[in-house]
């Protein structure tokens, strides 16, 4: 699956199509540990409206720097294409993408 660009998430739902999708979130700075590695990924999600979707997750972490892009071309099934990204990131990682606290950070 391919993406676009980064957009910082307070701006990701004016940049990004109100169609159906994958939305990548990542750290702007930092790296989170899981099992098996760091990444600086925190969230997949799919969507009919990637746009709207990327609103409420700001909406929910106002002052989040993150950073949020979403996939690029035809996505007929946003939610299967978001459970193989998690599937994948959880087998490479030893767990899916969160939300980090301070102690998660690496």
């Amino acid at each position: 699956m391919k993406f676009g660009p980064w957009y910082p998430l307070s701006e990701a739902a004016d940049r990004l199509p109100a169609a159906p999708g994958v939305l990548q979130v990542r750290l702007r700075e930092g790296l989170v540990r899981y099992p098996r590695g760091k990444s600086a990924m925190i969230h997949y999600a799919g969507a009919a409206d990637v746009a709207a979707l990327a609103a409420a997750l700001a909406a929910r972490h106002p002052e989040a720097p993150w950073l949020g892009r979403a996939s690029v071309g035809p996505c007929p099934d946003p939610a299967a294409a978001a459970a193989g990204l998690l599937a994948d990131f959880d087998e490479r990682f030893g767990s899916c993408p969160k939300v980090p606290g301070p102690e998660d950070m690496a």
